[in-house]
């Protein structure tokens, strides 16, 4: 067990050409739900074992509610995403009979492609999590005070002619 670590962990195996990612749901306290979002999602770190052509991730899980933890999964793969949710509860992670699978088109390009940045104004009480599908790394927005508006505004760093995975939580 990891030291300063109080929680779970559970492991899943990725075959060759698949990367999963694991999101971990958090509501908002009610009496806070007024001004914040009513759910952020934060990313679970993980440890990674080669073995063959797989590789098994062990996800953790800090101070994880005693009703449970309910999960986003992502598997990235070539050219799709699928979406799956799950639930930790005690030991066991109980995970979705019907996945949702997503298709995605990135355009292949020889030349050298610049990153551009993409400007929005953000709602602060719907968090959209954008991810690269390739590295299925997050992409942070920056967020700064546009002095000539006054409104809070936010600066992606995407490459043109790529595809992203971007998703949200919100209730039914």
């Amino acid at each position: 067990m990891t030291e300063g670590f109080h929680g779970k962990y559970f492991s899943v195996t990725d075959p060759q050409g698949v990367n999963t990612v694991i999101y971990r749901i958090n509501e908002t306290a009610k009496e806070l739900q007024n001004k914040y979002p009513k759910y952020t999602v934060e990313r679970l770190v993980f440890s990674e074992e080669i073995n063959g052509n797989n590789k098994k991730k062990t996800f953790f899980i800090d101070y994880p509610q005693p009703e449970g933890e309910d999960l986003v999964i992502l598997s990235f793969g070539e050219q799709k995403v699928v979406v799956n949710m799950g639930f930790l509860k005690d030991d066991k992670v109980k995970i979705s009979k019907r996945p949702l699978p997503v298709k995605f088109d990135t355009i292949y390009s020889e030349q050298t492609m610049e990153l551009k940045d993409f400007k929005y104004t953000p709602n602060l009480r719907r968090p959209i999590t954008i991810i690269d599908p390739e590295t299925t790394e997050e992409i942070k927005p920056m967020i700064y005070l546009d002095k000539n508006t006054n409104e809070v505004r936010g600066r992606c760093k995407l490459k043109p002619n790529k595809s992203y995975f971007s998703f949200e939580i919100r209730d039914k």
